[in-house]
């Protein structure tokens, strides 16, 4: 809000509100993934990606907004900027101190209803980013495309409603076709559920940790700090997360710079960019949906994710003035880096705790401005090296340097360390698989059980 005051406030000034807009961003990420972990731990990555796919599209969605209502006022879109959270966040005040449910073993047809529910959503999402994807030049088209935005975005809202029709019909069907056996026989097996749950979390885990003691992390563990940094696996994953998701993320920050010195709309890029990355986002949530199929952990999907970017830099490397070659990397590093950030988040709460999620994860994410000062001072280093004085014009004090050797270097350099973030990830999976394998075999002969139950 203070930055509505015109052009007289100083540096200082500025800077203040950038922290704490950065600040309020890092708190807004924290409680959603908190939120949707201890809301619903059995469908967390549905959530996730759910939740992070929407907050890629956010800037289109202020955009839209802003070219709606009054696109000549440049303080309109900072006073949106202001308020909307606000507005927003008094909005959601109520779900977010609502305690969660402290069943934490539904059966598998609770299990069956949330997925098909964050399904649509999901569906849904992708309708909204497409919606907000479309450009519109006129203003009443942009009023027209932000009312539909709008629609799209309140229409999730009716979901409770028909949770709660289903929830009212359908327990009377059930009482009329089970009412002869639907008396002690379901609290008895809810019991044996808990024993069951208690008795295979303890022989399963307690024999991991016999066989390689203190070596591999165990499946939900919670980890305090000087436990996190002990283990090998965070910095596998810490790794991983620095020569890949960082670097996409760099990328995506410079991508005006690398437009305008090879020749290209910074635009298009930007909008190539942002598309991908939000179905990255979404595509997190697919090793669920796949899981049966292809009997692939969460690390593993990770290390696939993490193949386009090493690819696409030495792509961009080899023949980046081509505007083919440059559109065709920047999506690949688009979709990377989107499912990389969205899937971050549950393989944090599956190797190092559910509980601790909000603190180890953000131990997780410094690699990011760590790597955005490292990448960026050495791009700008060989960026401002190639820069010819008899070519170059100079523009206020910033050199700008045109033509293909700008940036050869550092996608060259970003390729390299792409592929030292595959090997970590690599590296990853090879150390959790079989503590993921052994968690669903014991979820196999659990459901088993029940299963025999059945006819009781």
């Amino acid at each position: 809000m203070l930055l509505l005051q015109g052009s007289d406030l100083n540096v200082e000034l500025v800077f203040l509100c950038c922290l704490l807009a950065g600040l309020s961003i890092c708190w807004f990420n924290t409680a959603c993934f908190i939120l949707c972990i201890r809301h619903f731990p059995n469908n967390r990555a549905l959530a996730l990606s759910l939740t992070v796919s929407f907050n890629g599209i956010s800037a289109a969605l202020y955009s839209l907004a802003f070219n709606a209502i009054n696109p000549s006022s440049s303080n309109l879109y900072l006073l949106l900027n202001s308020l909307v959270p606000l507005v927003v966040s008094f909005a959601a005040l109520y779900p977010v101190l609502t305690k969660p449910s402290l069943d934490h073993t539904p059966d598998n047809e609770s299990r069956r209803h949330d997925s098909h529910v964050f399904t649509i959503l999901n569906v849904l999402a992708v309708m909204t980013s497409f919606h907000l994807l479309l450009s519109s030049s006129s203003t009443s088209s942009a009023r027209l495309h932000f009312f539909g935005a709008v629609v799209l975005l309140v229409f999730p809202l009716c979901a409770p409603l028909l949770v709660y029709a289903r929830d009212y019909f359908l327990p009377v069907i059930n009482a009329r076709l089970n009412h002869e056996s639907s008396g002690y026989v379901m609290l008895n097996i809810d019991e044996l559920k808990n024993q069951k749950t208690s008795v295979s979390s303890k022989t399963g885990y307690e024999h991991m940790g016999t066989a390689k003691e203190g070596n591999t992390v165990r499946l939900g563990d919670e980890h305090s700090f000087r436990l996190l940094i002990s283990r090998l696996e965070f910095w596998l994953y810490y790794i991983a997360y620095f020569c890949g998701g960082t670097i996409g993320l760099v990328y995506s920050n410079n991508l005006g710079q690398i437009a305008q010195s090879l020749g290209q709309n910074s635009t298009t890029l930007v909008t190539i960019y942002s598309s991908f990355s939000f179905f990255g986002r979404l595509l997190s949530a697919a090793p669920d949906f796949m899981h049966k199929r292809f009997r692939l952990t969460r690390t593993g999907w990770f290390a696939i994710a993490l193949l386009p970017t090493p690819i696409a830099f030495f792509l961009l490397a080899v023949s980046s003035s081509q505007q083919t070659a440059l559109q065709t990397s920047t999506a690949l590093i688009g979709l990377s880096s989107g499912f990389i950030f969205a899937a971050a988040v549950s393989i944090t709460s599956d190797l190092f705790g559910p509980n601790s999620v909000g603190v180890n994860h953000n131990i997780l994410i410094t690699n990011i401005p760590i790597g955005s000062l490292l990448y960026g001072y050495i791009a700008a280093s060989i960026y401002e090296a190639n820069a010819s004085p008899e070519i170059t014009p100079i523009v206020s004090d910033s050199i700008v340097c045109i033509g293909r050797d700008c940036y050869f270097k550092t996608f060259v350099f970003w390729g390299c360390l792409s592929i030292l973030g595959v090997v970590s990830s690599l590296s990853l999976y090879i150390r959790t698989k079989p503590v993921y394998h052994r968690l669903e075999q014991d979820q196999v002969s659990l459901t088993s059980s029940y299963k025999d139950l059945d006819p009781l």
